[in-house]
């Protein structure tokens, strides 16, 4: 016969779960011998040994007490449909884990592998991570707003950095968000982009995502409040001499 101590390390758990598994009805509870301890004969081991391998397995505790009691029939398809459950976590959890890597750049999550190829080709030729953040975030408002027009932006995009003028722009707008608003290479910055706009025809209304944002960008660069005041009161007296 067996003490409580003995019966948990025979079948390699802690008193504490013989314990739970009495209170929860899985494990009948012996009575008390004349020297007031609990002794436990071989079934009780077999059954604790049972007990904790189904549980080991991922068999809920609700459902061990039935399959201990289970014909061989009853217990397979118990087992199968407990299979089957299991099935579901892991494919689940699969999931999860492939969703939690995409969290390390923050963009596979929420943009098309298109959009990601075009930030990473920001990455590519030299543009700031601070400023392909901002990029990814216009992409995700537009997805949002407008998704409709996100395939033709892509094509954009990428004709544009096919441009090398274009790339020096990136990289000019990209250093200047430090500059001081007084800066006087801003006045050449915004000539060029002036220049860049007329040229791709950009004097029609921003669309709500750049708006959004452009705010952003000037509430944390005053150069960049200055460029975009100055293209945008530019862009308006252009349509008024129309």
């Amino acid at each position: 016969m067996l003490t409580i101590s003995q019966l948990a390390a025979t079948a390699g758990v802690t008193v504490r779960a013989v314990r739970h598994y009495h209170h929860i009805g899985l494990l009948p509870e012996p009575e008390r011998d004349a020297s007031g301890y609990r002794r436990y004969g071989a079934q009780a081991a077999v059954d604790l040994i049972r007990i904790r391998t189904l549980a080991d397995a991922g068999v809920p505790l609700s459902r061990i007490d039935a399959l201990l009691h289970a014909q061989p029939t009853e217990f397979a398809a118990a087992i199968s449909d407990i299979d089957a459950q299991l099935q579901r976590k892991i494919d689940q959890l699969t999931e999860n884990r492939r969703r939690i890597g995409g969290l390390a750049s923050g963009e596979e999550l929420v943009l098309p592998a298109e959009v990601v190829a075009v930030l990473n080709r920001m990455r590519d030729f030299g543009v700031s991570e601070r400023r392909v953040q901002l990029e990814r975030d216009a992409w995700i408002l537009m997805q949002a707003l407008t998704p409709e027009a996100v395939p033709q932006r892509i094509r954009e995009k990428n004709a544009g950095f096919d441009d090398p003028e274009t790339r020096r722009l990136y990289l000019a707008c990209d250093q200047s968000v430090d500059w001081d608003p007084n800066d006087p290479r801003l006045n050449d910055l915004i000539d060029d982009l002036d220049a860049w706009e007329i040229e791709h025809e950009r004097d029609a209304s921003r669309p709500t995502y750049l708006n959004l944002i452009s705010a952003q960008i000037a509430e944390t660069s005053p150069a960049w409040k200055r460029v975009l005041e100055t293209l945008t009161h530019r862009a308006t007296q252009r349509r008024e001499r129309r």
